[in-house]
């Protein structure tokens, strides 16, 4: 295929997969539960960081995280105790536990009452084309409550060469308006222009089949080599590949 094929083979990709069916088999159903701006953006948050391995358990866990929240995750963060704290020791995800998930809800309460919350944090590092550097300094900020060293590893660093891609796919749900219903839309202060593919197995090895990707492992390098391509295809909205990327990948095994 030349550039325009792809391109056009490409837009009919996302047409087929950004619609309210891809919500059913998503994480991205998690925080269509909630009204209010900041119980969308901490169950986004949560779901998507324990975003890996089968998608049905991560949908289950995600669900079971909102559950030990009184299914309220903004009240839960702002006014939780330390008994409220000791219930979520049960939760496991993998490698992801009840003292993990205690340390992200002390990390959450420090970014809402001091650091104006989580849209504030992630919109005042961004760059012209790029939140990686955003991405970065939001670790720092979140880590500055008391956790366990273990925690950290659950929050991917670009600038320490990773595609974090967990992260990059809870901005595209928080920032991507295009009214299909699947992105939610709710922060204006970030143009989806810079937000970067959720680069995973699954659209990597799509990308590199389409000979968009030419880098082998899937890291912040083969990150940039891919947003630069897809930002050639559509500088406003890159990321609307991912439907396509991932679509190609997990569901027709492309």
């Amino acid at each position: 295929m030349n550039s325009t094929e792809l391109k056009e083979f490409l837009d009919e990709k996302v047409i087929q997969y950004n619609n309210q069916d891809f919500i059913e088999s998503d994480p991205v159903q998690i925080p269509h539960l909630f009204t209010q701006k900041e119980d969308i953006e901490i169950s986004g948050f949560l779901s998507a960081s324990i975003a890996w391995g089968n998608r049905k358990m991560i949908i289950k866990n995600s669900h079971k995280m909102m559950e030990l929240m009184g299914n309220t995750p903004y009240d839960f963060v702002m006014s939780h105790s330390d008994e409220d704290l000791a219930r979520l020791e049960t939760f496991v995800h993998r490698t992801f536990n009840g003292h993990d998930f205690a340390g992200f809800i002390k990390g959450l309460k420090h970014i809402y009452q001091n650091h104006n919350g989580l849209e504030s944090v992630f919109a005042k590092n961004q760059e012209k084309d790029s939140l990686q550097k955003s991405i970065s300094e939001f670790k720092k900020i979140f880590f500055e409550t008391d956790h366990l060293a273990r925690t950290q590893k659950h929050i991917s660093d670009p600038l320490n060469n990773s595609a974090a891609k967990r992260i990059n796919m809870y901005l595209r749900w928080m920032v991507r308006q295009d009214a299909k219903g699947v992105d939610l839309g709710i922060w204006k202060s970030i143009s989806p222009s810079v937000l970067s593919c959720p680069l995973d197995v699954h659209s990597g090895n799509v990308a590199r089949k389409l000979g968009i990707l030419s880098r082998k492992q899937n890291d912040a390098k083969a990150l940039l080599e891919l947003d630069t391509k897809l930002r050639e295809m559509d500088a406003k909205d890159p990321v609307k590949y991912d439907f396509a990327l991932f679509g190609l990948g997990v569901f027709e095994g492309f």
